[in-house]
């Protein structure tokens, strides 16, 4: 059995990592910290897990994190770079569900998040967990960033163009939709019911946190420096993400077939058949990417549909994925749960 912690378990990706990892066969629990919740039973606060789980909300201090197997951080940044070097002395393997290692230049990231990175030595170490483009590093890692909701969803769906080379990478445009889980469970006036319901807008234009992830994602890939204009937006749903993807083609290709190729053997990439489009509601609850590519009109630009639900494929059920590589197991164990419709 491999022994889980988790920091931080009281959020929207917290409840969701529980969700998923009460139902892994080779998982057990031993500790879920939260210092506001501390000593309260985690089924009094989350009662979709009664009957599922009798452990208490812990304070981090008391938590005993080092003597589990891999800590998962479902922190707001600046949380898990405080913590992980410690726990990585105590040979326990450490999952960041928030942005603290993903971004390689630590200037950069220092830039975005408004603070000074506090393990920068570590940030070189860390393993991107995108499994379909980082597999094999992530069997071999310590220490793992998890991506984020959005970059999952824009990188998976122009991923099969750039590799091909069959795209101007100078312009790309990613659209992107968000149902309001993705802000965090706190209060804040703009995902309040009033604010968000009945409402479509869109926010970050001229600057959104995962711009840079993106574009460093999309950039090794390409093999140099891609340009991308990212608009996301807030809609009235509480879960997934729905990502419209736009390029220039530069070569004749079979696109349908570029992609089912490219994600032929990925258990979590759902490429649908010519001429479909994927909806958020078709992956709600599950890991699943769902893809479909379009060629409007014939033309030379080339639209791309993603959608994923942003709390598991965009964060806990994606760091599952990760665990699972990272431990030698099956990569679907404890995440193969079909979609709930409607």
């Amino acid at each position: 059995m491999i022994n889980v912690g988790i920091v931080g378990g009281t959020g929207y990706t917290g409840v969701e990592l529980l969700r998923l990892l009460v139902q892994h066969p080779k998982v057990k629990i031993k500790a879920i910290t939260s210092r506001g919740e501390a000593g309260i039973p985690v089924a009094d606060l989350f009662t979709n897990l009664r009957g599922h789980i009798d452990l208490k909300f812990s304070d981090p201090v008391d938590a005993k994190l080092n003597k589990c197997d891999v800590v998962f951080f479902a922190t707001p940044n600046g949380i898990a770079m405080q913590q992980a070097e410690s726990l990585l002395q105590a040979d326990v393997k450490v999952i960041d569900l928030a942005a603290d290692f993903r971004i390689k230049d630590v200037a950069e990231w220092e830039k975005w998040y408004g603070m000074q990175h506090a393990c920068p030595h570590l940030v070189a170490e860390a393993v991107y967990g995108l499994p379909e483009i980082n597999r094999d590093e992530v069997k071999k890692a310590r220490l793992i960033a998890n991506p984020g909701c959005y970059p999952t969803a824009v990188q998976l769906g122009f991923l099969p163009l750039i590799e091909a080379g069959a795209i101007d990478t100078s312009h790309l445009i990613a659209d992107v939709k968000s149902g309001v889980s993705g802000a965090g469970r706190k209060a804040e006036v703009h995902t309040l019911h009033a604010e968000a319901s009945d409402n479509f807008k869109a926010y970050g234009v001229p600057a959104h946190r995962h711009l840079p992830e993106i574009k460093q994602g999309l950039s090794k890939v390409a093999k140099h420096p891609v340009g991308l204009t990212f608009v996301p937006h807030l809609v009235p749903m509480i879960r997934g993400i729905h990502a419209t993807l736009y390029a220039k083609l530069t070569k004749k290709v079979d696109l349908q077939a570029l992609y089912e190729k490219r994600y032929r053997n990925e258990a979590f990439v759902d490429v649908l058949p010519a001429g479909k489009h994927p909806e958020t509601r078709s992956v709600r609850g599950s890991n699943l990417c769902r893809i479909a590519v379009h060629q409007p009109q014939g033309g030379d630009t080339v639209v791309i549909l993603s959608v994923t639900d942003n709390l598991v494929k965009g964060a806990a059920g994606q760091a599952i994925q990760n665990m699972n590589i990272l431990f030698g197991l099956p990569e679907t164990m404890g995440i193969g749960q079909v979609p709930l419709l409607p």
